[in-house]
């Protein structure tokens, strides 16, 4: 397979829109919303069971309780399958979610089993069988959900240089793959360490909204400089991250419950609003409530402590730090220029 797309650094800034420092702190909450598979094995095609999609309602309540509506960005699988469909149709139409897309293409037709290594980056793909797969599943979407998907969050982040085209094409306004201060070009993917941890414009009509990305410790400012000479081939050599990290001087911590304790979540945001940070995005697989379908969640036991870390940190957010939740929609409405 030939492709010519792909990010080998993050996507193009043509605008920064960060939020103004007159804002409350803010928290959208976006679910990788996908079937379970061995993270560790090749991608296969035949894997597509969503049962983790029946314990979606234990984490909805979460949400529910603290005024949160988070947006399940559903890869095909998902809107395919009538059951798992069902569960999230009804959260919908009650106004508890947002529905938006997500990309796998190894599971997503057209069916390639060549989708592997760096191909398993949608934005990787020839643009022809990129744009096939995103409008399969856009009017699958559509179609199951009843209104076009606007927010798009590509498979393992892997957003391509082509891929903003696409998503004008299919009428999406806003985009979720940008992970700051992280590369995952080893086999293939993008390079997000110079990308903006403030949500920026990626052509005149896609909204990016980054990730939450931050650095804590005495030399959290230093962060955005020193790790990405951290990864190179001495410094991996070396230890130099896990040793900084150990030492209590510089960790870099994404916001989500997957392999973060609450206090890493209230250590990071508690960090990042002091540093002037005003938008905060919430995020994991859902796969993640089935036990034993990822790795952070094994158990049972694992399970209620996942549940109990989301429970817990909505709870800081909105009554210690004066917080509110929001939709990933609203925000960007409010963003865009």
């Amino acid at each position: 397979m030939d492709a010519n797309s792909g990010f080998v650094t993050s996507p193009p800034v043509r605008m920064r829109v960060p939020p103004p420092p007159s804002w409350p702190p803010t928290l959208i909450v976006v679910i990788d919303t996908e079937e379970e598979f061995d993270w560790n094995a090749p991608f296969d095609p035949a894997s597509t069971s969503v049962a983790n999609i029946a314990l979606q309602p234990m984490a909805q309540e979460i949400f529910d309780r603290h005024g949160a509506v988070p947006t399940y960005v559903v890869d095909y699988p998902v809107a395919s399958t009538p059951a798992s469909a069902a569960v999230l149709r009804g959260f919908a139409a009650e106004g508890r979610c947002e529905i938006g897309a997500h990309l796998h293409p190894w599971v997503n037709p057209p069916i390639n089993d060549q989708l592997q290594g760096r191909y398993s980056y949608p934005g990787n793909l020839p643009p022809t069988l990129q744009r096939q797969k995103l409008r399969v599943l856009t009017e699958t979407i559509t179609a199951v959900f009843g209104s076009n998907p606007l927010l798009y969050k590509a498979g393992r982040y892997g957003i391509g240089v082509d891929t903003p085209g696409i998503l004008r094409e299919l009428g999406y306004t806003v985009d979720a793959s940008v992970v700051p201060h992280t590369d995952f070009s080893q086999d293939g993917g993008p390079d997000f360490r110079a990308a903006p941890a403030d949500p920026f414009m990626i052509d005149g009509h896609i909204l990016e909204l980054p990730l939450s990305v931050h650095f804590v410790g005495p030399l959290a400012r230093y962060g955005p400089h020193l790790f990405p000479h951290m990864s190179g081939r001495t410094a991996r050599r070396l230890h130099l991250t896990g040793c900084l990290s150990r030492l209590g001087l510089l960790n870099r911590l994404r916001l989500t419950p997957e392999g973060h304790s609450l206090a890493d979540l209230i250590r990071q945001t508690r960090s990042a609003f002091a540093a002037g940070t005003r938008l905060f995005m919430l995020t994991y697989h859902s796969s993640s409530l089935l036990p034993g379908a990822t790795q952070y969640v094994r158990t049972a036991a694992d399970q209620r402590a996942f549940l109990a870390t989301l429970d817990g940190y909505l709870r800081f957010f909105v009554a210690e730090l004066g917080g509110r939740p929001d939709t990933a929609a609203h925000v960007a409405a409010a963003l865009r220029p």
